[in-house]
């Protein structure tokens, strides 16, 4: 059985994400998306709630498993039986830190390779990091979001916003 991982934060996560996992669980007999901790990331929604976003996001896909991890990707890949890693690529400039992590992670786990899958056209330019700002702005997300998730996301928004005013 080929097991591959699909790691990120996820915090939202996106179409273009959505996207990704459709075509990897296409190409292999299981896909773990990984919900990851990123120390230099501040997240809106805990990696609980990523798991759940995720879950909700794809519900008809029976060879996905959703599951998380605070350590090392290499390491993680070798008890879950992975000898791939998933990642999606936007634009050239993903591709030069994702090929140094996938040289990293090769060299800590030497059984472990890197399969980059490019985004599909419409979401090139999609990040979670630009979902949030647009969420900020009250526009249609139904583009940028699996529908699942906006009300979920939207609520989040909200919630801020309140935080923020009442620390004015």
């Amino acid at each position: 059985m080929k097991i591959a991982i699909y790691p990120g934060s996820f915090d939202p996560i996106t179409s273009g994400h959505l996207n990704i996992i459709k075509r990897a669980a296409d190409i292999f007999d299981k896909l773990i998306v990984c919900v990851m901790v990123n120390s230099t990331k501040s997240p809106m929604f805990s990696r609980e709630e990523r798991v759940d976003l995720i879950r909700r996001s794809i519900g008809e896909l029976s060879n996905v498993e959703v599951d998380s991890s605070d350590g090392l990707l290499a390491d993680y890949a070798r008890r879950k039986g992975s000898c791939v890693i998933v990642k999606g690529l936007r634009a050239g400039s993903d591709f030069e830190n994702e090929f140094q992590m996938a040289l990293i992670n090769h060299k800590i786990n030497p059984d472990l390779d890197t399969m980059f899958l490019t985004a599909e056209h419409q979401y090139t330019y999609l990040s979670s990091s630009t979902v949030k700002e647009l969420g900020n702005y009250d526009v249609d997300l139904s583009d940028f979001l699996p529908e699942p998730i906006i009300p979920i996301f939207k609520q989040r928004i909200a919630d801020i916003r309140k935080k923020g005013e009442n620390k004015k």
